[in-house]
């Protein structure tokens, strides 16, 4: 008698993924820039949220000054900001389905999807606090109080050769995983190694959007954090798009 599998032992471990074309990057953000357009109202809305809460914690960090209570606040960030994403990527998806997106339809899918995004964001909590550990590190053994040239140099070269590694890893699960938590019924620990696996086979390009990702943010904060109500908002769409044309999703069940 032939033995029956199910749906899930048919999946592959990992979500196949596409050769991504050199300016791919820039197709994402001309669509991310459309549903902008299309639904200003929301993005604005989500846009304003994020720039409240930047501010909020920057102002803390600023007059307090204990480190304690910058980790607690970043910690709640890290927590919050894969919810509000969730909420943006509801927005893209729906309009891609040809519906109205609402604000009711992004909080439903944020509850809905609250739990794996809080793996997510305890994943990137995890790395934060690493990456915050290899600083001190960093600073214990490549002292700069004697105020040399040399030992400047050495700091920046130490510092930025390990903040990079942190910050690559970071870029490889985020890159498309969050998307497609929220788009299917997927647990974040395929979601996340079908990224990493995506950003590997298409290193050139991933390094462009993540350079591009850079490059707008730094724009939103030195704006005095004004710029990030469009930046964010676009960002996440754009995020969007990349996902639905990297990752081949369609083996497992859509969310409604």
């Amino acid at each position: 008698m032939a033995s029956m599998s199910s749906p899930q032992e048919d999946r592959p471990f990992v979500v196949p993924c596409a050769d991504l074309a050199p300016g791919a990057p820039l197709r994402w953000l001309a669509l991310g820039w459309r549903d902008l357009r299309r639904a200003p109202g929301l993005s604005l809305l989500f846009g304003a949220v994020i720039l409240v809460v930047s501010v909020v914690v920057s102002a803390l960090a600023w007059s307090l000054g204990r480190f304690a209570l910058l980790a607690t606040l970043l910690s709640g960030f890290v927590f919050v900001a894969p919810l509000v994403a969730v909420g943006l990527y509801c927005v893209s998806r729906a309009l891609e389905a040809g519906r109205t997106p609402t604000l009711r339809d992004s909080f439903v899918l944020a509850r809905r999807v609250a739990g794996q995004a809080g793996v997510f964001a305890l994943v990137q909590l995890v790395i934060l606090l690493l990456w915050s550990r290899a600083g001190m590190m960093v600073n214990a053994f490549v002292p700069i109080e004697d105020g040399s040239t040399r030992a400047l140099l050495e700091f920046l070269l130490i510092g930025s050769l390990a903040g990079s590694v942190f910050a690559a890893l970071t870029f490889a699960i985020a890159a498309f995983s969050l998307p497609m938590i929220a788009d299917r019924d997927v647990d974040m620990v395929t979601a996340g190694i079908s990224s990493v696996n995506a950003v590997l086979r298409n290193k050139g390009v991933c390094i462009l959007w993540a350079a591009i990702i850079a490059a707008l943010t730094a724009v939103g904060f030195l704006t005095a954090y004004l710029g990030l109500v469009v930046v964010m908002p676009w960002l996440a769409y754009s995020a969007w798009h990349a996902y639905r044309e990297t990752l081949d999703a369609s083996d497992w069940p859509r969310l409604d």
